[in-house]
C-alpha cells in the first residue's frame, strides 16, 4: 500500500466494477463467442464477416456518431443493426437481430457471480460507509450478486458520459447528498477511475495490480490518494 495524499472525511465509497471487483475478461470473451454463435445460427450471412469486420464498422459508427462512445449498449445495437443491413438483411430483420443479439450478449456478459470474499468485504465496509457502483460497462449488477451491496449502480448512456468525464461522479454525489470531496472512488484504471475521480473533486484509491495487470505510474498522472495491491487492504486502511 502506498499513500500519496491522506484520505479524510469520507462519507461514501464508490467502486468501479469490471476488473476491480472481478476479472472481466473471460466473461466478455465468452459473451462475444456466444453472440457470434447466435448470429451464425440465426443470420447465416454473418459467417462472411470476421471479428475485425465488426470492429471496423464500430469504429466507423463512432466517428459518425461520437455520442455512441459513451453508451456501450447503444453502440452494440447500432453496430449489429448496421452490420446486418450491410450483409443484405432487411431493415426489420436487422432491427430484430440487433435486439436479439444484444439480449444474447447481455445475458452471457452477466452470467457469473462476484466472489464471496469481495461480497464479504463490501458488507464489512457498508457498516461504516455508504457504498455505490460507478462503471463504464453494462454488466447487470443484480445478476452478478451486487444487488444488496450497493445503494445504486451508475452506468453511462442517455447523455451521461463515461469516466473519466465527471458526470457519474457528480450524479453519485448528488444522489448521496454529499460534497464531491466526501466520496472515495476505488478502481483499477489510472485514467477512468483515478483521473476521473480527481477531476470531479473526489478522493481516489488505485487498485494496482488488478487481476495480473500492472500499470506504472506516469510522471504526469494525477496521483491517487492511495495505491493498493489487493481490495482486502481497504478494510485495514479505512
Amino acid at each position: 500500500m502506498r499513500c500519496y495524499l491522506r484520505p479524510q472525511n469520507i462519507h461514501a465509497i464508490s467502486f468501479d466494477l469490471d476488473d476491480t471487483l472481478y476479472n472481466n475478461q473471460p466473461y466478455i470473451l465468452n459473451a462475444e463467442a456466444e453472440l457470434t454463435q447466435f448470429l451464425h445460427r440465426s443470420f447465416p450471412l454473418t459467417a462472411a464477416w470476421q471479428p475485425q469486420d465488426w470492429r471496423r464498422l464500430k469504429l466507423l459508427l463512432l466517428q459518425q456518431m461520437p455520442e455512441l462512445a459513451h453508451d456501450t449498449t447503444a453502440a452494440r445495437i447500432a453496430t449489429l443493426r448496421q452490420g446486418l443491413l450491410q450483409l443484405g438483411y432487411s431493415a426489420a430483420e436487422a432491427e430484430r437481430g440487433a435486439a436479439e443479439g444484444l439480449a444474447c450478449f447481455y445475458f452471457h456478459r452477466s452470467h457469473f457471480q462476484v466472489s464471496s470474499e469481495v461480497l464479504s468485504l463490501l458488507r464489512h465496509l457498508s457498516q461504516r460507509f455508504r457504498l455505490v457502483g460507478i462503471t463504464n460497462g453494462n454488466v447487470d449488477a443484480e445478476r452478478i450478486g451486487l444487488g444488496d451491496a450497493f445503494e445504486f449502480v451508475l452506468h453511462p448512456g442517455n447523455g451521461v458520459r463515461m469516466k473519466p468525464a465527471k458526470d457519474m461522479f457528480d450524479l453519485a454525489c448528488a444522489r448521496l447528498d454529499i460534497r464531491s470531496e466526501q466520496l472515495l472512488h476505488v478502481g483499477d484504471s489510472l485514467n477512468a477511475d483515478v483521473r476521473g475521480a480527481r477531476l470531479a473533486g473526489c478522493q481516489s484509491v488505485w487498485l494496482n495490480p488488478s487481476f495480473g495487470q500492472l500499470e506504472s505510474l506516469p510522471i504526469a498522472a494525477l496521483l491517487p490518494h492511495m495505491e493498493i495491491a489487493a481490495l482486502g487492504s481497504l478494510s485495514n486502511i479505512l
